[in-house]
């Protein structure tokens, strides 16, 4: 009992064992500290995108991380002011503005907690682990195309930074893993900026950082019918796209870290972490990808404090230590997320000897999945366009499971049917009868078949039809209790 109890402990801790232990609250402290200065730029740059104050992106993701923190059903993963919530509402504050951008991200927050009473986060088991494949690889090569813009018309000092970054992250983890390794790269990297002072992109030129702290903001909007039309398709898709990168993210820590988390309880915690940052910030959020990676994998951050110290951290760092922050080069943090990229890709996944044994099918699906995401830039996108590839090639391959065997005598013809019988597998069942030849009586058996939808019934129905017209007389036998059941009831109903 007491080593299942240590291994349970090492794979992640609770609130309470890690308040009570130094070590383990010092590397949560630390872990909320790496990742709120990886917050900081992506959140001015998501802000801008979005068409609102860089402030607002920092606020939000400061109220989201917190609230998360309680609410989330994902201890350790990172919420914060994201790119593809960004996209959706952006057109909403460009051309209406801040107020009704608030409104748009409330709602949001709303349908998604609606959407979890509903239990919509339960459909996450229809995700195929293809699909989840090539989500995690579309995801690095993401973080790492984001870092190409900080690489491009720059002094050649960030190049040698960068190289710097990227040595400190190899090498310190082989000293010592207790403080973080993406910590000491940062701090080095800025102090040696500082002493020598070398003249290259930092966060400060980002966009200007807020100087007092958030305050609640009553949107000024009318409360008609024409405000609803506005911000409704808005909301409902920054709801969704949300909704599933939260809990796609989710699905990819619960592998790492061998646990298992509450997805409808994360569906309604992002959804009043949404509402809460619009009257405090403006601007919504998702689960940070990038940055929970960070926490997890690169500063081994395991419970809420982490995440809820992540946005404390955003808050003190920009407000408090501004001037501090705003000298970090842009080139640590590109480093930071070079590593964090290909530390998420899945290299086994496109090895030689992997792709020989993998079914092509399912190669296919992860190649549809990471291209869609790529070339969209959309997460969502892509893993919409993944399941929808599996479940297209899945009901193909299903569909010649399906066989029919024929033996017959001068009085009765009898027709085996052997697999599951579905819309995509019973279309061409008619097919597979000799109505005008067959002798007078015809007996079908379904001992080994099974009806699982609609389209069949009305297939069967069909076949009778046919053999009614050449006076032969059909009966079925041989079907499980489920599937009379069925048969009769939707016979009827279709008559």
């Amino acid at each position: 009992m007491a080593s299942d109890t240590a291994s349970r402990y090492r794979i992640e801790p609770t609130v309470v064992q890690a308040l009570r232990s130094p070590r383990l609250l010092t590397r949560e402290v630390l872990a909320g500290l790496v990742t709120a200065l990886a917050l900081i730029p992506e959140a001015i740059a998501f802000t801008v995108v979005t068409g609102v104050d860089p402030r607002v992106g920092l606020f939000s993701s400061f109220v989201l991380a917190v609230v998360i923190a309680f609410t989330g059903g994902r201890p350790a993963m990172i919420t914060a002011a994201a790119g593809s919530v960004a996209l959706v509402v952006a057109p909403i504050s460009r051309e209406y503005g801040a107020d009704y951008l608030i409104v748009t991200i409330a709602l949001a927050g709303i349908i998604q907690v609606l959407l979890a009473v509903f239990g919509v986060a339960r459909l996450m088991r229809f995700i195929p682990r293809s699909v989840m494949v090539g989500f995690v690889n579309a995801l690095a090569i993401l973080i790492f195309i984001s870092q190409i813009p900080q690489l491009i018309d720059v002094p050649w000092a960030v190049y040698v930074l960068t190289a710097a970054g990227l040595g400190i992250l190899i090498l310190w983890p082989r000293i010592t893993r207790a403080v973080p390794a993406p910590l000491v790269a940062i701090v080095v990297l800025t102090a040696v900026v500082v002493i020598f002072g070398i003249a290259v992109p930092n966060v400060a030129d980002q966009g200007e950082l807020p100087e007092s702290f958030p305050a609640l903001l009553i949107p000024n909007v009318p409360i008609t019918w024409e405000t609803l039309q506005i911000v409704a398709p808005a909301a409902f898709a920054a709801a969704l796209v949300g909704l599933l990168e939260s809990l796609m993210t989710a699905k990819l820590v619960d592998d790492i870290t061998d646990t298992h988390s509450r997805k409808t309880r994360e569906s309604w915690g992002l959804g009043v972490a949404n509402i809460a940052s619009a009257f405090f910030g403006g601007t919504g959020g998702c689960a940070m990808i990038g940055q929970t990676m960070i926490n997890v994998k690169s500063a081994g951050g395991r419970t809420r404090i982490s995440t809820f110290l992540s946005g404390v951290w955003v808050l003190v760092l920009v407000v408090i230590l501004g001037d501090i922050v705003g000298q970090i080069p842009m080139a640590a943090l590109v480093a930071v997320m070079i590593l964090v990229s290909v530390m998420t890709f899945d290299w086994h996944s496109v090895t030689p000897s992997t792709l020989r044994r993998m079914p092509l099918s399912e190669t296919v699906v992860m190649l549809v999945t990471v291209g869609i995401t790529v070339w969209t830039h959309n997460l969502a996108t892509g893993v919409i366009a993944g399941v929808i590839t599996a479940m297209v090639l899945f009901a193909r391959r299903v569909a010649h499971f399906t066989t029919v065997t024929r033996t017959a005598d001068d009085e009765v013809a009898r027709y085996r049917v052997d697999g599951e019988l579905f819309f995509a597998s019973s279309n061409d069942l008619t097919t597979q009868f000799d109505y005008a030849s067959d002798p007078k009586r015809v007996v079908i058996d379904f001992s080994r078949s099974h009806v699982w939808d609609a389209s069949t019934v009305a297939t069967l129905d069909a076949i009778v039809t046919k053999y009614a017209r050449h006076g032969v007389t059909v009966e079925f036998e041989g079907m499980n209790a489920a599937t009379t059941a069925f048969h009769r009831r939707i016979s009827d109903a279709t008559g």
